[in-house]
């Protein structure tokens, strides 16, 4: 099956956002590598494979079919400087008709972390799925006790929903997770919302 290629770039004050290609396998393995202790503790258990080039090649793959059949927009985040890999975010699950959602995942590297490349990042993909893709509803989860994960969600206007038990394998545990969302033009609360 042929799928077309759609070219995606954000950009922002600080970065440049893009989905992944193969050239930015050893860039992408060194920050993965460099922060894995880091990184683990958040994330669900890395396949053996993970740090493979063909690992990566996988990943490379369903980026270029998920952009093209608009079932997610994975993107790395590149900062502007010297066009160093940070990190990456992922709109996935993206649903159409009545839902017109998706679901929002990012992780940064350790050395990146803490200095607002994250909330750019959020802001710059939230305001691409409400503006370009018309999306209605963003959903976003992480562990409790994540507390960097809750704040950059709450900076970017994510609200508080609740909690879902045993949502994720996270470092090989079910984890319960905290669930946020984001609304494009947040319509909680009204009650005259047809």
């Amino acid at each position: 099956m042929f799928l077309p290629r759609r070219k995606v770039r954000i950009e922002t004050e600080r970065m440049i956002m893009r989905p992944p290609q193969h050239s930015d396998f050893r860039a992408w393995a060194g920050l993965r590598r460099d922060g894995a202790e880091f990184l683990k503790k958040w994330e669900p258990t890395w396949a053996a494979d993970h740090l493979t080039r063909r690992g990566f090649t996988n990943r490379v793959y369903w980026a270029q079919r998920s952009v093209a059949s608009g079932s997610a927009l994975p993107l790395f985040l590149f900062r502007r400087e010297g066009e160093v890999l940070v990190g990456a975010i992922t709109l996935d699950n993206i649903r159409r008709g009545p839902a017109q959602s998706g679901t929002l995942g990012y992780w940064i590297g350790q050395a990146y972390a803490r200095q607002g490349l994250m909330r750019e990042a959020l802001q710059a993909m939230v305001h691409h799925a409400f503006t370009t893709l018309d999306l209605s509803r963003l959903e976003a989860a992480c562990l409790p006790e994540n507390t960097a994960s809750r704040g950059v969600l709450e900076k970017c206007g994510f609200k508080y929903e609740g909690v879902a038990q045993s949502y994720l394998q996270i470092n090989g545990r079910w984890r319960n997770h905290v669930l946020y969302a984001n609304l494009r033009g947040d319509r909680r609360g009204r009650s005259d919302v047809g």
